[in-house]
């Protein structure tokens, strides 16, 4: 492991698309960004979030670029970027932006623990299972369908021959448990699809596994399970998601989880992820892949310990992956991760 003193980070900028509402991001803010601030002081590093607009780059001078996060200068050598792809609906006119600026950090030099080629795998549900199929725990059926101006030709139904009911439907790339819906026939799903059709949002529809489907969140740290969340649904809810009334409580990772870390750190070799599974009261079955997945407090404790014991973690493991980054030269390292990941 890289020592601290190794380092020459600085800072760590989020790199998140500003619309929230004052209500969400008061919200974010106590849960979520609060803590993230503090933990990385402790390190010596400021964290701070930033829409993608925020960043200019004077690449006027050949070979000298400077990039500027607002009116401050930044440097691959003390700055590190979290670049997770969001595209829930009010975030949609962001979501070139996301990626071009992505793709222009990464041109930049500068280390992004989170690399724009998985962004777009990451964000879509089936891509994620396709790219882990090999997994140990069996991924979850899935068939993913278009929805558009003609989706009331009915076309995409030719996929649904396999289909039995009733079986979840949901976006194929939002977070945070939205637009999961249960679907208990055909008319159904030409229904959600219908709704869908305003956002031309793809849809995935995978088996309904049962009322007391319960979730099991691993965080993966530097390849290793550091924790889990186990959240429980909401009764009569298809999913366990806290903003659906689902309950969270961390608990030990299942041996089984546990065993298949391995798989899931070698196809993607990044410092910091989740993985979800879904528990049908007989088996386990690979859900989502979260690169920047959601460290949930633990509500039961003032203090909320293992909320910030799982964020210093990752906060550490983002900086020794920079100083291993630097020493190798980011060159070297991203030839690595992409003959690694097959991507």
């Amino acid at each position: 492991m890289t020592s601290a003193a190794a380092s020459t980070l600085r800072r760590l900028c989020w790199v998140f698309p500003d619309r929230e509402s004052a209500r969400t991001g008061a919200m974010w803010n106590h849960y979520f960004w609060e803590i993230y601030a503090e933990v990385a002081a402790g390190f010596g590093m400021t964290w701070t979030r930033h829409a993608p607009d925020a960043v200019t780059v004077d690449a006027t001078e050949r070979g000298r670029p400077r990039v500027y996060v607002d009116d401050e200068l930044v440097t691959p050598e003390d700055t590190v970027f979290i670049t997770a792809l969001y595209s829930l609906p009010y975030q949609s006119m962001d979501i070139f932006n996301q990626y071009a600026l992505y793709a222009v950090l990464e041109q930049l030099g500068f280390y992004l623990p989170f690399p724009p080629g998985l962004s777009p795998i990451a964000n879509d549900k089936l891509a994620t299972l396709l790219l882990l199929e090999g997994s140990p725990v069996p991924p979850i059926p899935t068939i993913r369908i278009g929805t558009g101006r003609d989706v009331a030709k009915h076309a995409y139904e030719v996929a649904l021959g396999n289909l039995t009911y009733p079986a979840i439907v949901k976006p194929a790339g939002w977070c945070g448990g939205g637009g999961v819906n249960l679907a208990r026939n055909a008319d159904d799903i030409r229904g959600l699809a219908s709704l869908a059709q305003g956002g031309d949002t793809p849809l995935v529809i995978q088996p309904y596994l049962g009322d007391d489907t319960v979730d099991y969140r691993v965080y993966v740290i530097d390849g290793k399970p550091y924790g889990t969340l186990k959240r429980t649904p909401e009764y009569g809810s298809p999913v366990a998601n806290a903003s659906r009334g689902g309950t969270m409580e961390f608990s030990s990772t299942p041996a089984e989880l546990a065993e298949a870390t391995a798989y899931f750190a070698e196809k993607v070799p990044i410092p910091f992820f989740c993985v979800d599974f879904l528990f049908d009261g007989e088996r386990f079955w690979f859900s989502e892949l979260e690169p920047d997945g959601v460290i949930a407090p633990d509500l039961d404790d003032p203090h909320r310990t293992i909320q910030r014991d799982i964020t210093r973690a990752r906060f550490a493991a983002y900086r020794d992956a920079h100083a291993r980054w630097s020493a190798t030269g980011a060159a070297a390292t991203a030839a690595t991760f992409a003959l690694t990941s097959g991507w």
